[in-house]
């Protein structure tokens, strides 16, 4: 018959009190899952000491919680291969030999260590002693190709000689040269001298229809090289600071004609884009109208794409609002926007009349009309700031002296009076530009551009 001790060891139960008694309590059957996880948690956590790393408490207990190693263990799981395999075989003997170098002529003996099996071979390193092939010529082909005045037999004979000796190094050449006994050459004239005779033996030689790849050497431009090396290396602090300067008022001139370029462009393409306009227009005029089917007018567009603001065409399919035709695009900047609203307003215009179909396509030609007018005004302004500072700066250097004195009467406000007296000095007036002239600061631009944008809006009358 099954006691209290053995039902309690089936149902994993423990307790002072059922082990004392023998009997099976309520409390002991209810909560039992509670004890269990007590005494699970209580067993498998382990407290970190304070002051100790993470890292470093990490490397105690591996996961399963186990006590760490006495001694380091290596298991042969993983990317860890075995560095070096010994075997049971007899080691290559290795033995102390003498060996020569090929490389040497004065037959010098020395002595290293070597395998056995490798006594009697040739030094490996010679196969790296590469030396240049110099010519050598007999008494009669010099005699018959090779003759200088200004070279002797025994001179030229010394400088072959050198050259075999020191591998065509040119300066260790020059540096051992004889001067006492020949005369005293500069590194230019040695590599000239021997060059024209490799040439000249390699023409001599070759067979009849080869082709050959005869060495030139320039000396001239050798020497002029070196002297220009020289020149660059002696120059001054003031020279060099100067020449910096030069540089950078080179890049000055650059930038701003590139930047004159562009603004010519911008220039004409507004002009272009007035003209194409107008033209339309009137040619719009001109053209008898006729009433086209209600279809056809969608397809028309709304305004010409040399106008000043290209309005997006909505083709997309689905329902669409035709007030959405009368919003500007984003390309269109704040002070546009502001400027526009301001001459709609004094034209006595509506913001936001009613959009129907004509009325949209009107509305649109008349704000794209008046950006490319406030455009051109901007441009004009531009212009005639520029112009006027030219005229003040070319005043200030015919006074100075050096330029002749300009006529400037009869000067109108529109900047078209005095270019007749100035048409004939275009290029100078370039070159006054291009050298003289200063970029525009980012105050001076801003203050032209306000008063450009004023004074556009108020010339803007109601038809």
């Amino acid at each position: 018959m099954a006691t209290g001790a053995d039902v309690r060891d089936i149902l994993e139960l423990g307790g002072l009190e059922s082990e004392n008694t023998g009997t099976i309590n309520k409390k002991d059957i209810i909560n039992s899952d509670k004890k269990k996880s007590k005494k699970s948690s209580e067993t498998l956590t382990f407290k970190r000491p304070e002051g100790m790393h993470r890292e470093v408490y990490a490397l105690l207990y591996s996961d399963k919680k186990d006590a760490p190693p006495l001694l380091p263990s290596d298991t042969t799981q993983g990317y860890r291969t075995v560095k070096a395999k010994l075997g049971s075989k007899k080691v290559r003997p290795w033995k102390w030999m003498p060996f020569t170098n090929p490389a040497r002529k004065d037959g010098a003996m020395f002595y290293h260590w070597r395998r056995a099996a490798e006594e009697g071979k040739d030094y490996p390193f010679a196969r790296f002693n590469k030396t240049v092939q110099v010519p050598v010529y007999s008494e009669q082909e010099y005699q018959l190709y090779l003759h200088d005045d200004a070279w002797t037999k025994a001179e030229t004979d010394h400088l072959f000689d050198l050259s075999r000796r020191f591998d065509l190094r040119f300066v260790v050449i020059h540096d051992r040269y004889d001067h006492q006994q020949f005369k005293k050459r500069s590194v230019e004239d040695l590599k000239e001298r021997y060059y024209h005779i490799c040439a000249k033996l390699a023409n001599v030689r070759a067979a009849p229809g080869t082709d050959l790849k005869i060495p030139v050497f320039d000396a001239g431009h050798e020497r002029r090289r070196k002297e220009q090396l020289e020149r660059l290396y002696n120059r001054t602090p003031e020279q060099v600071a100067e020449e910096e300067y030069l540089i950078q008022e080179l890049r000055k001139i650059e930038a701003r004609k590139k930047e004159r370029e562009k603004r010519t462009q911008d220039l004409q393409k507004l002009i272009t884009a007035a003209d194409t306009t107008t033209e339309q227009r009137r040619a719009e005029r001109k053209a008898p109208k006729k009433k086209l089917p209600q279809k056809k007018e969608t397809e028309k567009p709304a305004v010409p794409e040399t106008a000043g603001i290209k309005f997006p065409d909505f083709k997309s399919a689905g329902v669409t609002l035709r007030s959405q035709r009368m919003k500007l695009p984003s390309s269109v900047g704040q002070k546009k926007i502001k400027a526009l609203e301001q001459m709609l307003m004094e034209l006595g215009v509506d913001l936001s009349p009613m959009p129907t179909e004509e009325i949209v396509q009107m509305f649109n030609e008349l704000r794209s009309d008046l950006v490319l007018l406030y455009e051109l005004k901007q441009a004009f302004a531009n212009c005639e700031y520029e112009l006027q500072m030219l005229r003040h700066r070319h005043e200030a250097l015919a006074k100075a002296g050096s330029l002749g004195p300009v006529g400037m009467e009869g000067a109108r406000a529109d900047g078209q009076a005095g270019l007749s007296a100035e048409e004939g000095k275009g290029d100078a007036k370039d070159q006054i530009i291009d050298v003289v002239g200063a970029p525009l600061t980012p105050n001076s631009r801003k203050r032209r551009e306000s008063a450009s944008s004023s004074s556009s809006i108020k010339k803007v009358k109601k038809p």
